[in-house]
């Protein structure tokens, strides 16, 4: 075929393109509308936003069945309702959060928390012990100490021990200490040497006190102020314990002054029964008497050595 019109071919047979040039237009060349490798959806110019997708096309023939290979019906095909087992198959299972070893996402460490908070209550209660305890203790040395400063209402007698404080004897006033000569006996008690143990000058004690009415005054002078003091008395009882009635410038002090065998010395065994015993009389200043008397009810059979003043409460 040479360039141009050769016979009855018309351009667009000779060119299927001829209709796009503008010597096909000018010959008459239009665009085909349909046939092989023209689908008539290919060249239809329609306005922008018309042309929708997915549809059928006018004209066009229905969709033909699903076939099987090649073209051929699947004679083994069949809907899967029709299965057995009824409908379609179900989505798969999720694995349950926390099956196995990897698997999904678990759950709050609730055990660690539980010991957390145990701990934490432990330390707690352990703290409140220790308060309580500590508030105790406090509790009782103040107990302690209120108790020490209470004045007793009757004689306090036995072993003295060492005073508390040798500081504090130093600051107290220096009181005498009358020997058994230096007493006033009287009702039948008289001063006597012959039992051994006795402190007084020459060895000297009071005895004869076994009889009611019998009684030994000390008229001491020279107490620096009112106030609190202790009365020491040396003395030997034997067999069982003594008691004797103490006078504090005329006035009886507590019930009984106790005389008690805290040697354990034998009946008649005076020499060994020298001990010691104590109370807390309140004095004036200047110028007081104490009388220690043998009276109805009393028991008296003791020995006296030596009485001493202590400014205070204190056990020696």
């Amino acid at each position: 075929m040479t360039p141009g019109n050769n016979g009855a071919s018309t351009p667009e047979d000779d060119d299927p393109f001829g209709y796009l040039y503008a010597d096909g237009q000018a010959n008459g060349a239009q665009p085909p509308s349909g046939g092989y490798g023209y689908p008539g959806s290919v060249n239809r110019v329609r306005p922008v936003g018309t042309r929708q997708y997915g549809q059928q096309a006018a004209g066009a023939p229905p969709a033909a069945p699903p076939q099987g290979a090649y073209g051929r019906p699947n004679p083994h095909y069949a809907a899967p309702e029709t299965l057995p087992g009824g409908g379609a198959p179900t989505a798969p299972q999720q694995p349950a959060h926390g099956g196995g070893r990897g698997g999904g996402r678990r759950g709050p460490n609730t055990r660690g928390l539980l010991i957390g908070a145990i701990a934490v209550v432990a330390a707690v209660v352990i703290g409140i012990a220790v308060a309580m305890t500590g508030s105790g203790d406090e509790d009782d040395k103040g107990g302690d100490q209120a108790g020490a400063g209470t004045t007793p209402t009757q004689s306090q007698s036995g072993e003295p021990s060492p005073s508390a404080g040798d500081d504090d004897d130093e600051q107290r006033a220096d009181l005498p200490t009358a020997d058994a000569g230096s007493l006033q006996a009287a009702g039948g008690a008289a001063q006597a040497s012959d039992v051994a143990g006795a402190q007084s000058e020459g060895g000297t004690y009071i005895a004869g006190l076994n009889k009611t009415g019998a009684s030994v005054t000390w008229t001491v002078d020279g107490i620096p102020k009112a106030g609190a003091y202790t009365l020491f008395a040396r003395y030997s009882a034997t067999g069982e314990d003594q008691s004797m009635t103490l006078t504090v410038n005329g006035k009886v002090f507590g019930s009984k002054l106790n005389l008690g065998n805290f040697t354990k010395a034998e009946d008649g065994d005076f020499a060994k029964g020298w001990t010691e015993t104590y109370a807390y009389p309140t004095l004036n200043k200047g110028t007081n008497t104490l009388t220690i008397s043998c009276q109805d009810g009393d028991k008296c059979n003791v020995l006296l050595d030596q009485l001493s003043l202590k400014e205070g409460q204190v056990t020696r």
